[in-house]
C-alpha cells in the first residue's frame, strides 16, 4: 500500500510519536479520585474511551464522569466504548452520586457526559437534566459542563431548569469523513445540536475535532467556518488515537506545530477559545477555556 502525503508523520511502519506519548496515572490526588469513583460505583469516559490524559487530568483532580451506564447503543468506528441496542437500567441516585463524590473531591468544575441511549422515550436527556439539578442543589457554586449526544431542542429543553455552564457537543470529524460515526450521527444534525443549545439561551457552547483521521487542511478550515457559523463558543481540536485494534487505524500523526497553526486558525474566527493539541479532548483543560483561556 503506497504511504499518502501527510501534515505530520507517516502512520505506515512508524511508533506513536513521542509527542503523544502520555504519563501514567500516579500519586496521592489520582488514588483519591480512583477511590471516590469506587466508593460511589461511578464511571469516567477517561476509563471508557481510554482516554491518553487520564494521568494528567486524574494527577490534578480532574475527571469527566460517564453517566447512564457503560454500554452505549451507537457504534462510532473510532470509539472504544461498549456498544449493544440497549444500554443498562437508569440509577435514580446516581445524581446524589455525582455530588458525593464531587463534595468528596472539593470539585469545583466538574464535566458530565454519557453513552448514547436511543433505547430510552427521552434517550436519556431528562436523567442527564436530573444529575445536573442534583449537582447544583448539593455542591455549592459548582461549574458543570455537559457533554451530550445529539439532542434535539425538545430533549434540550429538559435542561431549562438547571442549564450547564457549557453546553458541550462534538461534530467528531469533517464533512467527508463523518461515516466514521454511527449512521444516525452526522454533521447537520449535530450542527443543529449546537444552534439548538443557543436557541434555548444556554451561553456557551462546545464542539471538538479528531484530526489524523485522513482530512485535509481545506475541509478542517471550512469545518471551523461551519461550527463558528452555529454560534458555537469553544473548538477543541486533537490527535486520533486507535484505542484499540477493533476501531479504525489512523491516517496520520499531525505535528504539534500543525496543531498550533490550527489553533491560529481557529482564533482568527472569532472562537472565545481554542484548545488545539495532540493529547487535547472535549474535556481537556474545560475549566481554562471556559475562562476564555489560550489552552494549546
Amino acid at each position: 500500500m503506497n504511504e499518502q502525503p501527510v501534515n505530520g508523520q507517516s502512520v505506515n511502519g512508524q511508533r506513536k510519536p513521542a509527542w503523544l506519548r502520555a504519563r501514567l496515572p500516579s500519586g496521592e490526588t489520582w488514588r483519591l479520585v480512583q477511590g471516590s469513583l469506587g466508593r460511589h460505583g461511578l464511571n469516567t469516559v477517561c476509563d471508557e474511551a481510554r482516554c491518553p490524559n487520564k494521568g494528567e487530568c486524574w494527577g490534578s483532580g480532574t475527571a469527566a464522569f460517564m453517566i447512564m451506564g457503560d454500554v452505549c447503543t451507537r457504534a462510532c468506528r473510532f470509539c472504544a466504548v461498549a456498544t449493544a441496542r440497549q444500554g443498562k437500567p437508569l440509577r435514580e441516585d446516581e445524581g446524589g452520586a455525582l455530588a458525593d463524590a464531587a463534595v468528596e473531591l472539593g470539585l469545583s468544575y466538574l464535566v458530565l457526559t454519557s453513552v448514547d441511549r436511543d433505547d430510552l422515550p427521552d434517550r436519556g436527556a431528562g436523567h442527564f437534566a436530573r444529575c445536573i439539578a442534583a449537582l447544583r442543589n448539593r455542591v455549592r457554586g459548582i461549574q458543570v459542563e455537559a457533554l451530550v449526544p445529539d439532542y434535539t431542542q425538545e430533549e434540550l429543553a429538559l435542561f431549562a431548569p438547571s442549564p450547564p455552564d457549557v453546553l458541550a457537543h462534538n461534530v467528531e470529524t469533517v464533512r467527508s469523513l463523518q461515516k466514521v460515526r454511527d449512521a444516525r450521527a452526522g454533521f447537520d444534525k449535530s450542527l443543529e445540536t449546537l444552534k439548538a443549545a443557543k436557541r434555548l439561551g444556554m451561553t456557551l457552547t462546545k464542539t471538538s475535532l479528531l484530526l489524523g483521521l485522513g482530512e485535509t487542511e481545506g475541509e478542517v478550515l471550512s469545518a471551523m467556518d461551519e461550527i463558528r457559523g452555529a454560534g458555537v463558543d469553544i473548538l477543541v481540536m486533537g490527535q486520533y488515537l486507535r484505542p484499540s485494534a477493533a476501531q479504525i487505524p489512523v491516517t496520520e500523526y499531525l505535528l504539534p506545530e500543525r496543531f498550533a497553526f490550527y489553533g491560529e486558525e481557529g482564533r482568527k474566527r472569532g472562537f472565545a477559545a481554542v484548545i488545539s493539541s495532540p493529547l487535547a479532548r472535549t474535556s481537556y483543560h474545560a475549566r481554562e477555556a471556559l475562562g476564555g483561556g489560550r489552552a494549546d
